[in-house]
């Protein structure tokens, strides 16, 4: 039986399907949902050559499994920055879009014909340079002329290309008419047959599935789609398609067909997310969610990166936040959220400890409901607290509430290894909302519940000593 390969655009996709820009947090966890489905490439976008953009593919390119292929614009500039990327994932390939079309050549490329062969030929040449894998995406190939189109795949099959993918951009055409494109093409360019080419189909009238069919039965080694959306063929019918005329076509996935519903689920919320209820902070890339900073920024850029985070720091204590984030800048390529977060907490508003953590007892179980009893002393007072919650961690800060009298909304809650084996120590990152600001604390232990009990205290006398 042979296996259809099934390559998803979704985060190739995004700004055309959702009329938004996706964040960092909402690439990777749409990133992590394809590869549970074991989609068997995962297409980006082209980038912009921000650093959020190159932490983004950099990040997905470590975390799947699946082939990546990073798109690169016929005419962009980003070439070796998309490859340096991407370069750390198990298969990484490079996308070259090209219009094919005289329309998109000339308004979209502003490129005649003979000087779009030239770019195809050295663009594709290039990333032959790096990348062991290198596809032709011809764009709008179902309006360009016959033999251009095959004088557009040969260039790029001459300059090392391996893959090519023919596009009906415009999705106007019906399954025999696509079949007849098809076989032209490959009687025009004999070699199309010889390599692997998928097909990349626009739903304009709705039949972009049936088009898929039609192009499985003359060759296609895959099919691109999006796992929401109705611009593409769809990743849900594709899958229901091979369940169903699988067996007649003898073709196959390897898809998780059992998992699909609830992924593709997963990934229409995160894009199409209800106002009230977003999983994620639509935030767009320059935003700090995605940030990306090294040794070379300034303290005015660190500085607003702070604020956007939701820190309103003094002077003093941004000038500690940037020595101490230079220390570790200087030491790694490249300074994230998170790092950046432990830092605040670490090095920002350190103030005379108002409550201080006596001990604490926590019980857990999968049959019983998570209880604590903290004790903490204030002013040499010693008081106590009960609180039972969704976990020992939750019910340790329900416990201190109890004995503040007071609830604070819990902003953001972290927690990472700072040394390896079975008795790491432990790092806790509390971020607490009062009055508008945003107070951090930090707290390590080899227990996690301890650490996360400290880090709580930490933010808390942070607000008592503002108020």
């Amino acid at each position: 039986m042979k296996k259809l390969q099934v390559i998803d655009m979704t985060l190739r996709q995004d700004e055309n399907e959702t009329g938004r820009t996706l964040s960092f947090k909402e690439k990777l966890e749409i990133a992590r949902s394809l590869d549970r489905l074991r989609v068997d490439a995962i297409e980006l976008a082209p980038i912009s050559g921000s650093k959020a953009d190159l932490l983004a593919n950099r990040t997905i390119a470590s975390m799947v499994s699946a082939r990546i292929s990073a798109a690169v614009d016929i005419a962009g500039p980003h070439l070796q920055e998309t490859w340096d990327s991407i370069r750390s994932a198990k298969s990484p390939s490079l996308n070259i879009l090209a219009p094919v079309s005289t329309v998109l050549m000339e308004y979209a490329a502003h490129k005649k014909a003979p000087a779009m062969l030239e770019s195809i030929r050295e663009t594709v040449g290039q990333a032959r340079f790096h990348a062991e894998h290198v596809e032709l995406t011809a764009v709008d190939a179902t309006r360009a002329e016959p033999e251009f189109l095959a004088r557009a795949i040969g260039a790029a099959l001459d300059a090392g290309a391996d893959r090519i993918t023919l596009c009906d951009t415009a999705g106007v055409m019906l399954p025999d008419e696509f079949t007849a494109f098809l076989q032209q093409v490959k009687a025009l360019e004999p070699r199309l047959g010889e390599k692997e080419f998928f097909v990349e189909i626009s739903d304009q009238i709705g039949v972009a599935l049936a088009c898929a069919a039609a192009a499985v039965r003359e060759g296609a080694a895959g099919v691109k789609c999006t796992a929401a959306g109705e611009g593409f063929t769809s990743l849900s019918a594709l899958s229901q398609f091979i369940e169903v005329k699988g067996a007649d076509l003898d073709i196959g996935t390897g898809l998780r067909i059992t998992e699909l519903h609830r992924g593709v689920g997963q990934i229409e919320k995160i894009l199409f997310p209800p106002e009230e209820m977003s999983r994620f902070t639509n935030v767009a890339l320059d935003d700090a969610s995605g940030i990306c900073l090294d040794a070379s920024d300034s303290i005015a850029e660190v500085t607003k990166v702070v604020r956007q985070l939701g820190y309103d720091l003094s002077e003093e204590d941004n000038l500690r936040v940037y020595e101490a984030f230079q220390r570790v800048a200087v030491k790694k390529h490249f300074v994230g959220t998170k790092e950046l977060d432990a830092i605040i907490a670490s090095a920002a508003m350190q103030v005379p400890s108002t409550y201080k953590l006596v001990n604490y007892v926590t019980n857990s179980g999968n049959i019983i409901t998570a209880t604590a009893n903290i004790l903490i002393e204030k002013d040499g007072q010693q008081m106590r607290g009960v609180g039972i919650g969704d976990g020992p961690i939750d019910a340790a800060f329900q416990a201190i509430e109890q004995i503040i009298g007071h609830h604070y909304e819990l902003d953001d809650f972290q927690i990472q290894t700072v040394t390896e084996g079975r008795d790491a120590m432990g790092s806790a990152l509390v971020k607490l909302r009062a009055g508008g600001r945003v107070y951090s604390g930090n707290g390590i232990s080899t227990d996690i519940i301890g650490a996360s009990v400290r880090a709580f205290i930490s933010a808390l006398n942070k607000i008592a000593y503002e108020e």
